[in-house]
């Protein structure tokens, strides 16, 4: 089955009818909210506002470890983040989707592992690929298929926030390899690693980020919420396309 959770700009699913809705307990605490279990395109999806349906759950404070649980439990097997990050590589202009490669965490203070204490084994996750290559190729066939332009790869830079970033921070990041930048990613991506589900993103260029672009001086939120709330009709095409492409 396939999950998605939604970011920034994608609190509900339009195009998912919905069957039932769910509040979970968890290990773990929490989850962000109630679990739309519904179908897209006859397809059985669930469906998980990160921010919470209200858009109230700040990056630091999401229930990442909660979240995951419960997908796992529901024996979901494939998860696309959906996410709004700011552009660092000058190609990765407001209204870009991509579908990112690799990922740094400059994240800190978050739970970001399921093993914990010393009473019980650990393993050392392999970090190597972040993103299931089978479910990334998925995702970039059927932006084709719905004639979405779509940027295969790129480097995340996973951040605290919720605040934004400074031009020097920027430059920092972009020194260290890094594509764009979001706030969600990590330790998103790393636990479902460790649960061993297929989890990719699909990422949307909201803005430019500090110091890039028309971003010298200062980032209008108005506008990075109207690119992104703009280039999610786009985003549902491409998850409705998603859905009839198993592997």
């Amino acid at each position: 089955m396939l999950a998605i959770i939604g970011g920034r700009g994608l609190t509900q699913l339009a195009n998912l009818k919905i069957t039932h809705q769910q509040v979970m307990r968890t290990p773990y605490g929490e989850p962000s909210g109630a679990f739309m279990f519904g179908t897209l395109d006859q397809h059985e999806v669930i469906f998980l506002a990160r921010h919470g349906y209200g858009h109230t759950i700040p990056p630091h404070l999401v229930n990442y470890r909660a979240n995951l649980w419960v997908l796992r439990e529901q024996r979901v097997s494939n998860i696309i983040s959906v996410a709004t990050v700011g552009g660092i590589r000058p190609d990765l202009k407001p209204g870009t989707i991509v579908v990112p490669d690799q990922i740094i965490d400059f994240t800190h203070g978050r739970d970001a592992t399921f093993f914990e204490g010393r009473d019980k084994p650990f393993s050392n996750v392999d970090f190597t690929l972040p993103y299931s290559p089978s479910l990334r190729s998925r995702i970039l066939r059927s932006a084709q298929a719905a004639n979405q332009p779509c940027v295969d790869g790129g480097v995340y830079a996973a951040t605290q926030g919720p605040r934004l970033d400074s031009i020097a921070e920027i430059n920092r990041y972009e020194r260290d390899g890094a594509d764009m930048v979001g706030m969600t990613g990590m330790p998103e991506t790393a636990l479902a690693k460790e649960l061993d589900l297929n989890y990719a993103i699909i990422a949307v260029v909201a803005n430019y980020a500090a110091g890039r672009g028309d971003n010298l001086t200062g980032i209008n939120v108005e506008s990075v919420n109207a690119t992104a709330s703009a280039a999610m009709d786009r985003v549902r095409n491409i998850l409705e396309h998603v859905v009839n492409h198993d592997d």
